[in-house]
Parts: C-alpha cells; sequence; structure tokens
C-alpha cells in the first residue's frame, strides 16, 4: 500500500506532502476506536526495555522534527513506536525558515532540511502533551532548542531554553536539549564547552525547582568524518555534560556536511544549506554512539539517530551502545510498516545472537 501512496506523496513538494500525511493522521486517530491495521501490530517480550526507569514496550522511536508540535502522539503509539520525541520545541513561536526548505534526495533515501526550528511555541505545545501524558508504557520526550531568532543570545539564549524547560518539563518523560541543530543560522551556539556548561548550570537550577526527577539529555553533531578516533570538542562537551548530572545522549542529529551521497552533485548543490539525514549519516552517528558508549562505560543511556531504516541498522546502533534507537528519514520513504518491520527483525536478531532482551545486546560490539 505505501509504495503507492509514496507515489502519490513524492509528486508532491516535502513540506505539503508532510502536511498531508500528517492530517491524514490526525483524522484516523480520531476515530473511536482506532482502527489498528494488523500490519502495523507487534509484539514481542524481548523488546522490553526500562530507561530512566521508565518502561518502553520497544526501543524503536519517533525522531525530533516529525511531529513539532505534538499533534499526532496517539498515532505514533498506535502504529506501533515504543516512544516519541516531539520537537524542536522552542520559547516562542517560529514560522522557520523561508521556503522551499525541504528537499528529497531519493537515490539516497536522504532529506535534507533547514527549516528553521518552526513551531507553535512552548506554551501552545505544552498544553496537548497534559492531555497525553498519562499514556501507559508509552514515553513522551521533548526536544527543546533556542528560539530562532539571532538576536537572542547569551544570557538570554539561556533564559529562552529555561523557560521552554520550565513550561514542559512536569510533563515530559524525558528532556533532550537542542544544542547541535544545523538549520538555523547560530542554531549550534552551545557546542562550544562554555556555553554548554552556562546551559546545564541554569538548567540545573530549574530541575531543583520540579517536584520530580526528569531525565536531561544532550543532542550531539555527527562527527566530521566517520573514522574518527578522537574529537577534543566532543570530549570537552561529555564532560561539561557528565559534570551536570547530564542523564544520557543524543546522537546524532543532521549533518551540515553533503558526504557519502550519490545524489546528483548538481542537484546537491541546488539545494543549498540544510541539515542531512537518512542513510548517509548512518555510519558517522553509529560511531558516535560508540564512542559515547566507552567514553561512559555504558553507564549512561543513549539514544542513536540516524540512517535507521532496517533491523540491521537499529541494530547496529543497539550493539554500538544505544539503549534506544529514533528514526524519521526511514519513515519518509518506507511508511509506517517501517516500525513493525524493524521490531520484528529485532526479535530475529537478538534470537540469532542468543539474546533474550534486547537490553543484553546494548554494546555488545562497542
Amino acid at each position: 500500500m505505501y509504495p503507492v501512496l509514496r507515489k502519490i506523496l513524492f509528486n508532491l513538494d516535502p513540506e505539503r506532502a508532510h502536511r498531508l500525511a500528517s492530517g491524514a493522521a490526525r483524522l484516523a486517530q480520531t476515530v473511536t476506536p482506532f482502527a489498528v491495521d494488523s500490519a502495523f501490530s507487534f509484539a514481542h517480550p524481548s523488546l522490553h526495555t526500562e530507561i530512566f526507569g521508565q518502561h518502553f514496550t520497544n526501543p524503536i522511536g519517533l525522531a525530533a522534527g516529525f511531529d513539532k508540535n505534538a499533534v499526532l502522539l496517539p498515532f505514533w503509539k498506535n502504529i506501533g513506536f515504543g516512544f516519541v520525541e516531539v520537537g524542536s520545541v522552542t520559547a516562542n513561536r517560529s514560522r522557520g525558515n523561508k521556503r522551499p526548505r525541504a528537499f528529497r534526495l531519493p537515490d539516497d533515501e536522504a532529506i535534507i532540511n533547514r527549516m528553521g526550528l518552526n513551531n507553535q511555541g512552548a506554551e501552545r505545545i505544552v498544553r496537548r502533551i497534559r492531555r497525553y501524558s498519562s499514556m501507559p508504557a508509552f514515553p513522551v520526550g521533548v526536544n527543546l532548542a533556542k528560539t530562532h531568532d539571532a538576536g537572542i543570545e547569551g544570557e538570554a539564549a539561556v533564559e529562552d531554553f529555561c523557560k521552554s524547560f520550565r513550561l514542559l518539563a512536569p510533563f515530559a518523560d524525558y528532556i533532550t536539549l537542542n544544542i547541535s541543530c544545523p538549520n538555523t543560522a547560530k542554531g549550534r551556539t552551545f557546542e562550544d564547552p562554555n556555553a554548554l556548561d552556562d546551559l546545564l548550570t541554569a538548567i540545573d537550577r530549574e530541575k531543583q525547582e520540579l517536584h520530580r526527577r526528569i531525565p536531561v539529555l544532550v543532542k550531539f553533531s555527527p562527527p566530521i568524518t566517520d573514522k574518527f578516533v578522537l574529537d577534543s570538542l566532543i570530549d570537552e562537551l561529555i564532560m561539561v555534560s557528565l559534570a551536570h548530572g547530564a542523564s544520557g545522549f543524543v546522537a546524532t542529529n543532521t549533518a551540515s556536511d553533503r558526504q557519502h551521497l550519490t545524489s546528483d552533485q548538481m542537484l546537491v548543490e541546488s539545494i543549498g544549506a540544510g541539515g542531512l539525514s537518512g542513510p548517509p549519516i548512518e555510519s558517522r552517528s553509529t560511531r558516535l554512539v560508540r564512542y559515547l558508549y566507552r567514553k561512559t562505560e555504558g553507564k549512561l543511556p543513549i539514544i542513536g539517530v540516524g540512517g535507521v531504516c532496517s533491523a540491521e541498522t537499529a541494530y547496529a546502533k543497539i550493539k554500538a551502545g544505544a539503549s534506544l534507537v529514533q528514526l524519521y528519514t526511514g519513515l519518509v520513504y518506507h511508511g509506517p510498516g517501517l516500525v513493525r518491520q524493524i521490531k520484528k527483525g529485532l526479535v530475529d536478531l537478538l534470537a540469532e545472537d542468543g539474546h533474550s532482551a534486547i537490553g543484553k545486546a546494548v554494546g555488545e560490539d562497542a
């Protein structure tokens, strides 16, 4: 079914196709009861895992960027995801960059986007998350970023993050700090260790005001090359994060470079700037997962994201050290049935390796 639908959607501008697909999903989740097609139904005890003191029925999650405004939470659960990360959410509403701002590279099953953190703002989004915060065994993470405004910098940028945190942390199952967004002019300001230290110091104060413990994760950019052995900047960021008691890491964001592409060079150059996602960044993101796992001696959970489009690519990240994995671009190219395919394939791969639970495979190849 999805190959036919994909042909229709791929004849449309990527952003328009996304809105159309999201609208159909939103309509579907309003049907009571929501009829889950058998193609989406798959569960297995070996996929259950406990992370951050929370129960996940499976380790496959939706990456930030697909459901920025948290309008499809029941839908994601019903098609089989084990968790979802909404956002990026910013303190102030943002329309993002000018269109066109999303582009497909079908030959690479990749996407380039420079959306510019378009979202409806923390105050509006928190109302939706509150509505679904009691969904059992379906953790909802929130990805926070600085409002896309070059005039917000320094202490104002830190306060911008904190405003979003104050609103959303009481109702999220975990928070991801997006310090590495490549599709805004100054989105990566906090990848400076001193700036990250300032941000995490402020977030620490906010956490003390909460009446509940909330896991806070830091999201990194992919390394420049998939052959790196040591990265002093990443080491500094890890040290700063650990000093502030970070609960884990997300690896990785999209890439600002154009490595590992087979698409026509003129097409790629005509698209211009933006974050690259999909299989071309798969090896680099997996390499960073392994690096983080080794650096932290496997003591902190890692969410692996980047090029996950099959059970094999998901399992590679798990064996490299990811406790959970996320996908986005794979969903665009393969449809919602991909979630079931990955889960079913993971069960088979676990059995082949003699593992009774997904947690036993985490870090096996680190």
